[in-house]
C-alpha cells in the first residue's frame, strides 16, 4: 500500500489522475474533468456575481434600516435570511424548479447549453444561498462598525449619514467579509452537486453524482482531489485579498502585528 500511494502521488504531480473504469472506460480522468469544468465554472461565477450584486446592497439596506425607527428593511431582510438558512437547500431548489417551470414564464426544467432560458433556474438556485450569506454577514459587520467610537466622532462632526456609511462603515465591514469571497466559488461549485443533478447540467457536480452511483472510484478520487485544491487556493486568495484591502494587515509582520 505505501508503494501504491507513492506511485499515485507521483502520477498526480505529473498531471495523471488515472483512468475511468466505468464512466468512460479507459479514458483519462483529467480529460473528462476538463470537459466539465467550464460549464460548472460558468454557472458558479455568474451565480456568484448575482449574489454579490444583490446580497451586498441587501446587507447595506438592512444595516442602515436597523438604525431607523420602524426597522422595516432590517426585519424583511432578516425574515429572508432566516428562511434561506433554516430551510434545507434541497427543498427550496425543488420549489424553485417547480414554480419556475409551472409559472407564466414556463422556464425549462432541464438544462441545455443552446437555450439561454434554461440557465435561469440553475443560476438562481445557486445564487440564493450566497445572497442570504452576504447580506447576513455584511449587516452584522456594518452594525458592529456603526457602534464604534470613530463613527460617533464622525457623526458629532456633522458628517452626513450616507458618507459615513459609504466611506467608513462599508469599507471597514468589507475587510472580514472579503476573505470569504474566493471560498464562495468553491461553495457554489459544491452546492452545484444537487443543482446540476436536478437540472441535468453536464458539469462537475452532475459528474460526481454519476460516478459515485457507478462506483467509478478513480474518477471520484480525481474530482475530490480537485475540489480540495480549489478549497486550498480559495483560502490563500482570501488571505491575500485581506492584505490588499486592509493596509493594517501585513504578511511580514511578527506575531499578531496588524
Amino acid at each position: 500500500l505505501p508503494v501504491q500511494l507513492l506511485h499515485f502521488y507521483e502520477d498526480v504531480l505529473h498531471g495523471d489522475l488515472g483512468t475511468s473504469n466505468k464512466y468512460r472506460e479507459g479514458a483519462s480522468n483529467l480529460q473528462i474533468i476538463l470537459e466539465k469544468i467550464p460549464i460548472s465554472l460558468t454557472l458558479g461565477l455568474v451565480a456568484l456575481a448575482i449574489a454579490l450584486a444583490v446580497g451586498l446592497p441587501l446587507g447595506i439596506w438592512m444595516a442602515r434600516s436597523s438604525r431607523s425607527r420602524w426597522k422595516i428593511g432590517d426585519k424583511l431582510g432578516t425574515v429572508f435570511v432566516v428562511l434561506i438558512q433554516a430551510i434545507p437547500a434541497a427543498v427550496y431548489h425543488i420549489l424553485i424548479q417547480f414554480f419556475g417551470s409551472q409559472s407564466g414564464l414556463k422556464l425549462p426544467m432541464l438544462f441545455s447549453m443552446n437555450d439561454p432560458r434554461s440557465w435561469i433556474l440553475p443560476i438562481f438556485s445557486l445564487s440564493l444561498g450566497n445572497i442570504a450569506y452576504y447580506a447576513m454577514w455584511l449587516r452584522r459587520y456594518m452594525v458592529d462598525e456603526s457602534n464604534k467610537d470613530y463613527i460617533r466622532l464622525a457623526r458629532a462632526k456633522g458628517v452626513s449619514g450616507a458618507q459615513i456609511s459609504r466611506r467608513h462603515i462599508f469599507r471597514n465591514a468589507m475587510v472580514p467579509l472579503i476573505q470569504y469571497i474566493p471560498n464562495s466559488i468553491l461553495f457554489t461549485l459544491m452546492g452545484s452537486l444537487y443543482v446540476e443533478s436536478l437540472y441535468s447540467v453536464p458539469g462537475m457536480g452532475g459528474l460526481l453524482v454519476d460516478v459515485i452511483s457507478r462506483q467509478d472510484n478513480p474518477m471520484v478520487q480525481a474530482i475530490v482531489m480537485i475540489y480540495s485544491c480549489i478549497g486550498i487556493v480559495g483560502l490563500i486568495l482570501g488571505d491575500l485579498l485581506m492584505v490588499l484591502v486592509d493596509p493594517r494587515i501585513s504578511l511580514h509582520g511578527k506575531g499578531d502585528a496588524r
